[in-house]
């Protein structure tokens, strides 16, 4: 009998679990991807978990982390080359979402004047439009680099709006936020979890012409280095990243 009592309450406690209705756990995550490279080989890589790379004239490799435990990733390149990590498989809900990562770059461009670079670019199949809410430009009248939230191929042209309040500082780890918010198209930086106002724009607040900006149908993010500009000075340059991680809510922990 006690045997049979015991079977009856297996089979109850099994129909329980196949009608029981979604828990919380069946809700969504709000992390997109993260990657902090500490499960992957030292070495040269091409790809890791949610990502690949495009790469010319660049390398991608892991190398032991600089300051403490676990591993980074080096990005270098070679005159205007590109090396970026790249996450080919975004759907943001909302066309919107955060990202985080902790950045080292060791030398910005001194040459050629106007010397552009880009750190991030985000694209969508819809629209030609580049977005890039982290780069910036050496600016020859100041002898030195600014941060600036640019765009390209989209109809308010090529731009890159650097704010002087916002200076590029090579040979130190920075930890860096933006957020891409599809309700007014706006880009909204971090730096070591301040905000920096002057670097926002948004639909009718940017730096190319009179037309809106418009976000293309986000499925791609690129993270890594590229410089546009032939013959710069210096030649090559190395970038690390580490920490890297989207989601749909701010992830924080960029506070000093």
């Amino acid at each position: 009998m006690a045997y049979l009592r015991r079977a009856a309450a297996a089979l109850l406690a099994t129909a329980a679990l196949l009608t029981a209705s979604p828990t919380a756990s069946a809700t969504p995550s709000p992390v997109l991807a993260r990657e902090s490279f500490d499960r992957l080989p030292l070495g040269p890589v091409t790809e890791g978990r949610d990502w690949t790379s495009d790469t010319s004239d660049g390398t991608l490799t892991v190398t032991p982390a600089s300051i403490g435990h676990g591993r980074e990733l080096r990005i270098h390149t070679e005159g205007n080359g590109r090396a970026f990590l790249v996450f080919p498989h975004l759907a943001p809900p909302g066309n919107s979402f955060w990202a985080r990562m902790r950045l080292w770059v060791d030398a910005f461009p001194t040459a050629p004047d106007w010397a552009h670079w880009t750190l991030a670019e985000a694209s969508g199949p819809d629209s030609p439009t580049l977005v890039r809410p982290l780069g910036g430009q050496y600016v020859p009248t100041e002898k030195r680099n600014f941060y600036g939230v640019g765009s390209d191929l989209g109809p308010t042209g090529d731009w890159t709006a650097w704010k002087t309040s916002a200076p590029a500082t090579a040979g130190r780890w920075q930890c860096v936020e933006f957020h891409l918010d599809a309700t007014d198209n706006r880009v909204t930086v971090y730096f070591d979890g301040v905000p920096q106002p002057d670097l926002t724009v948004s639909t009718d607040r940017h730096g190319g012409t009179a037309d809106p900006f418009a976000f293309p149908t986000f499925d791609k993010l690129k993270l890594g280095w590229q410089l546009y500009q032939s013959d710069p000075s210096p030649s090559s340059y190395d970038v690390r990243m580490d920490d890297i991680a989207l989601s749909t809510r701010r992830i924080g922990g960029c506070a000093l």
